[in-house]
């Protein structure tokens, strides 16, 4: 799935609906992937849309003739030799809780991943992917705000730890924030905690107003 499909909506929900179905289809990235799934751990709330969905792919599936195998045993023993994953979350031994589906890319203890910093108040961890996204964690000071950027492709933004704020909405630990090149924001930091985030995105943002190319230069974007 395209990430920018989700963009083709103008609010909010209907492009987290659409993602949910690109999740319940099997057609997201694999980073992308694992952000849903991590979300529907964290917040129930989709939960039920989400095996809706799913029952009604199945029931598609069953529909369908099936294809005649010639390996069908072979293939059969070798899924079933695979182990089961069963998602849990974990907790890391910096105390943060690290859903499974994130922890299968950046292990569940923080503090061992090699932090790269971009400004005061903010580093990033940052994972390359074959399916063409990129994906990364984001580790947030207490109040500090980001620099006014847009972005060229589409970015999904689950929080891990704390809260921030774009000056259109607030989002706490679970919730999803999706911005693409209509949305020109400056995410700030919840007071009294860090803010941890996983995102995944397409294209790189892209820094905006009178300082923008400086801190585009500085932070390596």
């Amino acid at each position: 799935m395209d990430l920018t499909l989700a963009s083709k909506m103008t609010d909010d929900e209907g492009a987290l609906n659409t993602l949910l179905a690109g999740y319940a289809a099997g057609h997201l990235p694999a980073p992308l992937h694992g952000l849903i799934a991590a979300h529907l751990l964290m917040k129930p709330d989709n939960r039920g849309f989400v095996e809706a969905l799913e029952v009604l792919h199945s029931e598609e599936i069953e529909a369908t003739d099936g294809a005649t195998l010639s390996n069908r045993d072979q293939m059969l023993n070798h899924i079933f030799k695979q182990p089961i994953a069963v998602p849990k979350e974990r907790v890391s031994e910096v105390d943060q809780l690290v859903p499974e589906p994130i922890a299968a890319f950046v292990g569940s203890d923080l503090s061992r991943l090699k932090w790269r910093s971009r400004l005061p108040g903010l580093k990033e961890y940052a994972l390359r992917d074959p399916s063409g996204c990129e994906a990364s964690l984001l580790w947030i000071k207490p109040g500090r705000t980001m620099p006014s950027h847009t972005h060229d492709g589409t970015e999904i933004t689950l929080v891990l730890k704390g809260a921030f704020s774009d000056g259109r909405h607030h989002y706490a630990r679970g919730d999803i924030a999706i911005a693409d090149g209509d949305v020109t924001h400056r995410p700030r930091a919840g007071e009294g905690e860090d803010c941890i985030c996983f995102v995944v995105n397409d294209a790189p943002l892209r820094l905006t107003g009178p300082f923008g190319r400086f801190f585009q230069h500085f932070m390596g974007y």
